[in-house]
């Protein structure tokens, strides 16, 4: 995969800025909580983005996906606007418990990601879903429901059906803050198995340093409100990557280091 910096954006925000409590326009202006972003993510990279509580991470990431409009600034994908949703971009929320449908299975609340597919009978279908169930793990609980299973097995569903759509782009929200240290050890490790067997580009946003470093190829680090990429660090971690060694890298903790020290406002 080669991240050089003369690789084209496949994922581009230019000037983006958002601002609440008031119409776009209007005198005065709304306070922005997104001051001036411009990020670029290059195809088939793993980026994370990082910043202090409340600078507007998971606002950033909805107005990437077309969920939010920016007060200024634009987003494209492929060379194209981005204004709502756009076909290929994938977003993966928070509340996994939320965004499952309860009266439907494993293998149902998988199969939603391709209900509207042309071309695919629902036999296909069927055997598409059963796939991406497979693939993270919960064959043998293909036929239980939401509420029988764990907190880790409900968020490996979310993602089995949002990589069933089989996305260009997967925007993650915090996905893994919910679990146990333990599962989001293994979600960590699945995620990164399938990001390299199906060539996604990934964008998670996390409040977590040590994830962030560990998953990413290249981390954006947001500033307080009104936010602004202060810098982008280009990880350099081999692959494929492991939850104990990859941790114990100098690289890893020279990373970690300037994360948290950017972060918590001290020197490097």
């Amino acid at each position: 995969m080669d991240l050089a910096d003369t690789s084209p954006a496949w994922l581009r925000l230019r000037g983006v800025q958002k601002g609440f409590g008031g119409a776009a326009g209007a005198a005065p202006p709304p306070p922005l909580a997104i001051g001036h972003v411009d990020l670029d993510v290059k195809e088939g990279e793993f980026l994370a983005v990082v910043g202090p509580s409340g600078c507007g991470k998971s606002t950033l990431l909805q107005i990437a996906a077309g969920l939010m409009p920016p007060t200024a600034g634009s987003v494209t994908f492929r060379g194209q606007s981005v204004s709502a949703p756009p076909p290929g971009i994938v977003y993966l929320f928070q509340q996994y418990g939320k965004s499952l449908l309860p009266w439907r299975t494993v293998l149902q609340n998988v199969d939603f990601a391709t209900e509207n597919r042309a071309g695919m009978t629902a036999a296909q279908r069927r055997e598409h879903s059963l796939r991406f169930v497979e693939m993270v793990g919960l064959g043998a609980s293909a036929g239980l429901y939401p509420w029988q299973l764990s907190g880790g097995m409900q968020q490996r569903v979310t993602i089995a059906r949002a990589l069933a759509a089989e996305p260009r782009v997967l925007l993650m929200d915090e996905p893994f803050s919910s679990v146990d240290a333990l599962t989001r050890l293994e979600l960590h490790a699945m995620v990164l198995d399938l990001w390299t067997r199906h060539g996604f580009t990934a964008v998670l946003v996390t409040h977590d340093v040590d994830e962030a470093v560990f998953l990413a190829d290249r981390i954006a680090v947001l500033s307080q409100r009104p936010s602004t990429v202060v810098d982008t660090m280009v990880t350099d971690l081999p692959r494929p990557r492991d939850a104990i060694t990859t941790k114990e890298l100098p690289r890893f903790l020279e990373l970690r280091h300037r994360l948290l020290s950017m972060l918590l406002g001290k020197a490097a």
